[in-house]
């Protein structure tokens, strides 16, 4: 089924990517902006807050501090380095939050879906309550900023074999659930069109936190990731995708790590600092295809 969704083809025998005024690299930073039900339905398939019985306080306030907190410590830094965010969004976080709507809005941040709530999960859901949900995301957006949802990557990384179908039905460009390739790659649908965008597991602030590696391991990850993918972009583009969380790398021991890293990122020549949406863009014109 895999080679049915995404036809194999080894990045050393494609096409030359290219990107615009020449860069080596295209780089995203997503900050996941999140929201986390305080006593969540049951959906099956995974309980959203296994540690204790619910309510789980402390499950709960770490995710809150990133909406009251994190988020806007994170956007001095991005703001201070010029670096345009992608937010993979609860749709449901804009309603909760106007304040975090707003900043997004004045700062022009793109926006990606991460479904409705991050406690609202996927797995085993029929193709029929899938469609609304993903519909409903759309509508949300749209109601909102007047504008299409461009992106989507399901919540909590759970999703179904229907998903990206049901996501290009609804009309939407990219689809990030899966962590394939270094470029962007085109998805086999039912109808419509889609590619995958490169989003990332490894260079994830939540990822390696979980794995009790600390900021300055995290900064360094992202350092010699960008530096790889940089070299190798001298002959064939590249995506640099970097995922934040902001109860994470918003916390107060964390943030300079992170501002180290992504500062090493945006001094470099040859990187086009972008967003999930314009990537999309460039790769599905003819645009790189004519640079090439």
């Amino acid at each position: 089924m895999t080679l049915e969704r995404v036809p194999y083809q080894p990045i050393t025998d494609r096409p030359r990517l290219t990107w615009p005024n020449g860069a080596r690299v295209a780089v995203w930073v997503v900050s996941n902006v999140e929201h986390y039900e305080y006593l969540p339905p049951a959906t099956g398939g995974r309980d959203a807050w296994p540690r204790t019985p619910h309510p789980d306080v402390l499950g709960y306030g770490l995710r809150d501090f990133g909406n009251r907190v994190g988020l806007w410590r994170m956007a001095e830094v991005t703001d201070d380095l010029g670096i345009p965010l992608t937010l993979s969004l609860n749709l449901a976080n804009w309603m909760h939050y106007p304040e975090i709507f707003e900043a997004s809005e004045a700062r022009g941040w793109d926006v990606m879906a991460h479904g409705l709530y991050n406690t609202r999960y996927h797995w085993g859901m029929p193709e029929e309550a899938e469609r609304e949900v993903i519909g409903e995301c759309v509508d949300i957006y749209r109601s909102l900023t007047g504008r299409m949802l461009r992106g989507w990557f399901s919540p909590a990384a759970t999703w179904t074999h229907n998903t990206p179908d049901l996501v290009a039905e609804a009309g939407i460009s990219y689809y990030c659930d899966w962590y394939h390739d270094d470029q962007p790659t085109p998805m086999n649908v039912r109808q419509g069109q889609l590619i995958t965008l490169p989003y990332q597991m490894d260079i994830n602030d939540a990822m390696v936190w979980r794995h009790h590696f600390e900021a300055e391991d995290f900064a360094q990850m992202v350092i010699d990731h960008f530096d790889t993918l940089w070299h190798e972009g001298a002959d064939q583009g590249r995506v640099v995708c970097i995922v934040l969380h902001p109860y994470i790398m918003g916390q107060p021991h964390r943030i300079r790590a992170l501002e180290r890293a992504l500062r090493h990122v945006v001094e470099h020549d040859q990187v086009w600092m972008t967003t999930g949406a314009e990537i999309a863009d460039w790769y599905l014109s003819d645009a790189w295809r004519q640079a090439a």
